[in-house]
């Protein structure tokens, strides 16, 4: 009933208005889904390869479509991925390109979970928890690779800790994006917004941690429970000569180390992605050896979604959890090989989007899946929503 039938792939467009790889998969009981690749801004090196949408298409269609029509059943993931695999036949997907394998994946899945008659999340073998949800984390503060003339420091998260379900946190997140645009009119400080619908304004990053502290206090008073915040640092575009290189300063890496644990105290931030630079296991160490105990250190550009390089990580103390971005490894099933690892070991692991986007909105199922404690998706934008509002489906239909 999920033997794969048809396999057509596409370009459309993503948040940035770029061109992406969209593929839908057919079965022959008449199963559909459709699912479409994100792209980031700030990647890792040891990311798996993204090529030209155009060159992608075309490569996946030569060699891996022959694979998967009439010999995979969209229904078995694992044989899917292996398919995609064994038509790339590199480490990186550098051939068929990440971008058309991780959108043949997900469309793949969501055949499978048409078949059945089923959520996605639950044809991924997961439930949804009322008591235990994915928190959303908000980007309300940009800079960084993802908006000019901001902030050092690439992403300030509204992280709703205390929120009571999914509807309490998605719109708290909203109401501190719209908190800090009211702050920055107060203080005269025109802003427009970078690729993820966050604020950027022209201020440093001190300015920033005040008007995130004061918006995420102002938010948690009117709606009764606890919001702090995080940072998606992205150190490895700013590490540079031996040193992280800040507008005003560089710091060493034992200065970076003291200046994020310092900065985790004084704000009593619940995340920090990225801190150090994506080879730099020792310092994630060091610093996990500091605040671990207080706040989620996560890698991103350190582990890619990697078993190998998050096996390493686990080895040597680095980071106490793993941002999980499938398109980074390829394959649905190599970024659960990645949690199932992470989980393991009593690392973290969130569920992210990327910073070009487009309405998919397979993460929220694999966050929900997953159990995952958080999910990144930002605050506000249509495809940033796309993924908020399918959590609110979700819970709504769960409960």
């Amino acid at each position: 009933m999920t033997l794969a039938t048809d396999v057509r792939l596409r370009r459309v467009l993503d948040s940035r208005g770029n061109a992406t790889v969209e593929a839908d998969v057919l079965t022959e009981s008449g199963g559909f889904g459709r699912a479409a690749a994100p792209s980031g801004a700030s990647t890792g090196e040891y990311e798996a390869v993204e090529r030209p949408a155009a060159e992608a298409i075309a490569a996946a269609r030569e060699d891996a479509v022959p694979r998967l029509v009439g010999e995979v059943h969209a229904g078995n993931q694992r044989d899917v991925d292996r398919a995609l695999r064994a038509a790339d036949g590199t480490e990186d997907f550098s051939s068929i390109g990440a971008n058309s394998a991780v959108a043949i994946s997900m469309a793949a899945a969501k055949a499978g979970a048409d078949v059945l008659g089923a959520p996605l999340y639950q044809h991924l073998g997961g439930t949804f928890r009322g008591d235990n949800f994915p928190i959303p984390l908000g980007n309300v503060i940009g800079g960084g690779e993802h908006a000019a003339d901001a902030t050092d420091i690439q992403e300030f998260l509204a992280v709703p800790v205390g929120a009571p379900s999914v509807s309490e946190a998605v719109f708290a997140n909203a109401a501190v994006h719209q908190e800090v645009h009211d702050i920055l009119v107060e203080r005269d400080v025109p802003s427009g917004k970078g690729d993820e619908g966050a604020w950027a304004p022209s201020i440093d990053d001190a300015e920033a941690f005040e008007i995130m502290d004061e918006a995420t206090t102002t938010v948690a008073d009117e709606v009764g429970f606890e919001i702090r915040f995080g940072l998606d640092v992205a150190a490895a575009e700013m590490y540079e000569d031996d040193a992280y290189q800040y507008s005003d300063r560089e710091r060493s890496t034992e200065e970076q180390v003291e200046y994020i644990a310092d900065l985790v105290r004084e704000y009593d931030l619940k995340y920090v992605e990225d801190p150090l630079d994506e080879d730099d296991y020792d310092g994630f160490a060091d610093l996990t050896d500091a605040v671990g105990d207080r706040t989620l250190v996560c890698g991103d550009d350190l582990f890619v979604t990697n078993t190998k390089r998050l096996g390493e990580g686990i080895q040597r103390g680095a980071a106490n959890s793993i941002l999980v971005k499938p398109n980074q490894i390829g394959t649905l099933m190599d970024a659960f090989d990645a949690i199932e690892l992470a989980v393991e070991n009593s690392y973290g692991h969130v569920v992210s989007h990327r910073s070009g986007e487009t309405e998919d909105a397979t993460i929220a199922h694999l966050a929900v899946a997953t159990d995952a404690p958080f999910i990144k998706t930002g605050a506000v934008g249509g495809e940033r929503t796309a993924k908020l509002n399918e959590l609110l489906r979700i819970e709504d239909n769960a409960v």
